[in-house]
């Protein structure tokens, strides 16, 4: 009997303890990082949820492509038109409208909606015309940026700024996630005399800031009598990758970016441009590998070894480009693969290759051949004499972390905006 009763009495406890038990650990969910976490809204989505109340009764420009969209996949310029928006026309930077036109290539004018011009701002000119300018009230900025300084989005906003401050009118920038912003900022800033379209803006190579930002920054520096609003975002932090946003899609903002692990990599193989080494354009994988006919990958992969680079992985691959650098032939070199995208440092990584194709092919590597291009991607001459004279790694690095240092001790830590 007595054990009769202890079995009911248990089976009470326990039927009383398994609803607590749902009641604690609906407490424990709802207290996580990820039940605290904001929903993403870009800049056009803050201007969609006021209905553009910001933008009633003004003319409009826009400065955007194709792959600047809302959170509902709607276009920034459909999405204007949608909330009666007086639009007059659209701006389109490098890689056009469309966003398809290959890096460097000339652009030509196009029309949207039947009626909507759109000007290219990478064609005869990169910058806006004054005369246009002086048709509309206000010029809005979206554009995707991928976070490294030699990407020509901002070169395009800065021209932009410049020109609407000498037509009087007003600039506003609609914010996007700077989506490598948690890779710590590294690479060499901009030398006097060395500023060109793939080094407008005197920030560090790899900048950790949004678009938004970098703009405040230009204003203070360069454009104090610009009146400019930047639409910030919600629930952005600079703690996480573009990919690490639920909801978020990051769309390629060129043919070759195609996704957030190609941008985190992108500026430790973007050097490569200025070299006798594809860069992998015209394969599968651009800037994820590279190589030449010249390449012994083996060797290569050997050689890198003893830098022990953390986050990251290199494999040998053959390819044929159809496009670009050694179109139709046969390339010997590496594939890169991330591990760990934390602990990735795509400036060292880029310093150990370039040193050691300039040292196992110094004459073939063209390193000196395209020295003026080289030289403008990374924003001064040090770095490419640097590596010619094999200097040590790690005295490239920290020559590169004195100057980021000083920036921020000057300039960059009053224009954070986002946690």
């Amino acid at each position: 009997m007595g054990s009769v009763v202890f079995r009911y009495f248990f089976q009470g406890v326990k039927a009383l303890f398994l609803p607590l038990s749902f009641v604690l650990l609906l407490i424990v969910s709802w207290r996580t990082p990820a039940a605290f976490a904001e929903e993403l809204l870009c800049g056009i989505d803050q201007l969609d949820a006021s209905e553009c109340q910001e933008l009633s009764g003004l003319r409009v420009g826009l400065i955007t492509n194709a792959k600047s969209l809302s959170k509902t996949g709607e276009s920034s310029y459909a999405l204007l038109l949608r909330h009666g928006v007086k639009l007059k026309f659209l701006m389109a930077p490098e890689h056009g409208f469309l966003a398809d036109i290959e890096a460097g290539k000339k652009v030509g004018g196009t029309v949207v909606s039947d009626t909507i011009p759109v000007f290219s701002l990478y064609g005869a000119s990169k910058k806006p015309d004054i005369r246009q300018l002086r048709q509309v009230d206000l010029l809005l900025f979206d554009l995707q940026d991928i976070g490294t300084r030699c990407y020509t989005y901002i070169s395009t906003m800065k021209n932009a700024m410049e020109a609407c401050e000498l037509a009087g009118i007003a600039f506003m920038v609609l914010d996007r996630p700077n989506p490598i912003a948690p890779l710590s900022q590294s690479g060499f800033m901009v030398t006097p005399g060395y500023e060109s379209f793939v080094g407008a803006v005197n920030i560090p190579f790899v900048h950790s800031m949004t678009v938004g930002e970098i703009a405040l920054l230009l204003q203070k520096q360069c454009y104090k009598k610009l009146d400019l609003k930047v639409i910030q975002m919600n629930g952005y932090r600079h703690k996480r990758f573009a990919d690490e946003y639920q909801g978020f899609t990051f769309k390629n903002p060129s043919p070759n970016i195609s996704n957030v692990e190609t941008a985190i990599i992108y500026p430790a193989t973007v050097f490569l441009e200025a070299t006798n080494v594809s860069e992998g354009r015209g394969t599968d994988a651009p800037f994820l590998q590279f190589g030449a006919p010249f390449i012994k990958s083996d060797k290569l992969l050997d050689s890198l070894r003893k830098y022990n680079l953390p986050g990251v992985s290199f494999d040998p691959v053959s390819f044929t480009p159809c496009s670009s650098k050694f179109s139709g032939e046969y390339c010997y070199g590496l594939k890169i693969t991330l591990t760990n995208r934390r602990a990735f440092d795509p400036l060292r990584v880029a310093t150990a290759l370039l040193l050691e194709l300039q040292h196992l092919y110094p004459e073939k590597t063209g390193l000196n051949k395209r020295g003026d291009f080289f030289d403008k991607l990374a924003g001064t001459p040090f770095f490419r004499q640097m590596i010619t004279q094999q200097s040590p790694i790690d005295v490239i690095m920290e020559e590169g972390h004195r100057q980021v240092d000083l920036f921020n001790g000057t300039a960059s830590a009053n224009y954070f905006i986002y946690p």
